[in-house]
């Protein structure tokens, strides 16, 4: 038996409905609210937009999504099941409507009828089980496929429901469909063609030249009302910080990501200019592969953990825009975060105290760096490396290119900068980056109890052991993981004043969750 309610599914609290809703089985509804402004969205305009990443290695497929310049096109041109709303509840997108059993292990969701693809075709039962599939493959290196194995069948029912079932129960399951791999391609005979330009989103692809430029028209047959608003937008990799910024105040673009906080102090002089900012999810990290010496020494980690200054980072690096971290990913504002932790903090002394748990008296090791990682990661490398010196290590900052910095550093460097948006749900955050299996773990960590844990918490219903099983992880995480993370910031843009963005946006990701191209406009 299936009850149904008209309740979206939110973000779970540690006094949250979902142990209750998923006991007497739990049923989505219709409806996003994402604004609450007094000027209505109007249509037009061209929206030209400055992106600090993009690649040249750049590809329509889904599984390679690796930046937010493909992220932003990825929600622009295609479309996913589900998208997370301002207050963080996970709403219908495609999807009509999803309801589970009670137990959370079969999830059925009811497609639109109105939606459909750019060359008219509508959207079926069958395109969404093919567009899943092509991220679960034995071949597949998706960077979301550790979040899909769970899944034991999909199947049709009709042409409109696409049913779930799953390994175990799993209360935060649709939350995984707002991720921007698993955005709804066409059904090709079981699989997609995953460089196919046609999608169910608001805009069409006329120029692609990947790291470089992407040019975006509206779709005048947009099956979502009040969406859509620019009739054309431009996407610039722009990696130089001082080039993005001299472009915004020049009027060369409209919008950039990630200005320059040691200069932003210019861009509020401007009046022309107006600065975003978004609480979140959003933090800088600093992996070491545990695999490779002397990182596969847990007293080197905490060593180095302990020899970091983190908020000297907050301070003169993000300019007090964030907060420091503590060696774990779920940020303060997530369900579950565990308050009572010890905040690690800058101790040359108990950094000398592992390294001589280890056998050193002192450490030569590198880290590699390019500001493409995060804005200002190269001046926290040096700071880094200034910092570690009380403690006897020798910290080499190797800054390597901006260009291809994803593709030949993050995931191939021993120890380097990288930096997460984050995730919803502390499962998701750690079922993508920190479970044994997952791809993007980019530690190589592998810790016995942390991945029995997660299994336990994905399928737990009782709030209250869920809070328990997700503070002991983050626990795990700061003494024993390979991610080293000094802060937590605020994502920052910069805009024209006549950019246009609803009274509140989704704070999961910077951009309205990166969904600024459907959901603002232009003035």
């Amino acid at each position: 038996m299936m009850l149904k309610t008209t309740t979206a599914l939110a973000a779970p609290t540690r006094r949250g409905f979902l142990a209750g809703a998923a006991a007497g089985g739990m049923a989505l509804g219709l409806g996003l609210n994402t604004r609450a402004h007094a000027a209505e969205p109007k249509k037009g305009g061209t929206l030209r937009v400055g992106y600090t990443q993009g690649s040249t290695s750049d590809s329509l497929d889904p599984a390679t999504y690796a930046n937010d310049f493909m992220f932003a096109t990825s929600y622009a041109v295609f479309s996913t099941l589900v998208e997370i709303a301002p207050d963080g509840s996970a709403q219908p997108d495609l999807a009509e409507s999803y309801e589970a059993t009670p137990d959370a292990r079969v999830w059925t969701f009811r497609l639109r009828d109105d939606a459909t693809f750019s060359d008219g075709k509508t959207v079926t039962a069958a395109d969404v089980i093919a567009s899943i599939r092509h991220h679960m493959g034995p071949d597949s290196k998706s960077g979301v496929k550790p979040l899909l194995v769970q899944i034991k069948d999909i199947r049709a029912d009709g042409d409109k429901v696409v049913i779930f079932e799953l390994e175990d129960g799993n209360a935060d399951f649709p939350f995984i469909f707002n991720d921007y791999h698993l955005t709804i391609r066409q059904d090709k005979d079981g699989s997609i063609d995953p460089e196919s330009r046609i999608g169910t989103g608001g805009y069409v692809i006329e120029a692609f030249e990947p790291g470089v430029r992407i040019e975006l028209k509206r779709r005048d047959d947009y099956w979502k009302a009040g969406r859509a608003h620019f009739d054309k937008v431009v996407l610039l990799k722009v990696g130089d910080p001082a080039a993005r910024m001299n472009a915004l105040m020049t009027g060369e673009v409209d919008l950039i990501d990630r200005p320059d906080l040691k200069t932003i102090h210019l861009l509020k002089r401007n009046r022309n200019v107006k600065i975003h900012t978004q609480n979140g999810t959003l933090h800088y990290t600093m992996p070491m592969q545990v695999t490779a010496a002397p990182f596969d020494d847990v007293n080197v980690r905490l060593a180095l953990k302990h020899a970091i200054d983190r908020e000297a980072i907050v301070q003169k690096v993000l300019k007090g825009f964030g907060t420091v971290g503590n060696d774990h990913p779920i940020a303060s504002s997530m369900p579950y975060y565990n308050a009572e932790l010890e905040q690690h903090a800058y101790d040359p002394d108990k950094a000398k105290h592992y390294l001589s748990k280890s056998g050193l008296s002192s450490l030569d090791v590198t880290l590699h760096t390019a500001d493409a990682a995060f804005n200002g990661a190269v001046d926290a490398s040096v700071l880094f490396s200034e910092a570690a010196k009380g403690a006897g290590i020798n910290l080499k900052v190797a800054r390597e290119p901006d260009d291809g910095y994803w593709s030949n550093v993050w995931l191939q460097k021993p120890f380097c900068c990288s930096y997460w948006g984050g995730r919803p749900t502390p499962d998701l955050m750690f079922s993508a980056g920190y479970a044994a299996t997952a791809d993007w773990n980019d530690t190589s960590w592998k810790n016995e109890r942390f991945n029995q844990l997660l299994a336990e918490g994905r399928s737990q219903l009782d709030q209250g052991l869920r809070a328990e099983i997700y503070g002991e992880m983050q626990q795990l995480c700061q003494t024993d993981g390979g991610a080293l993370i000094p802060a937590f910031g605020q994502y920052v843009s910069a805009m024209s004043t006549k950019v246009q963005t609803p009274e509140r946006v989704s704070e999961m990701w910077d951009l309205d969750s990166i969904r600024f191209i459907e959901r603002w406009w232009m003035a």
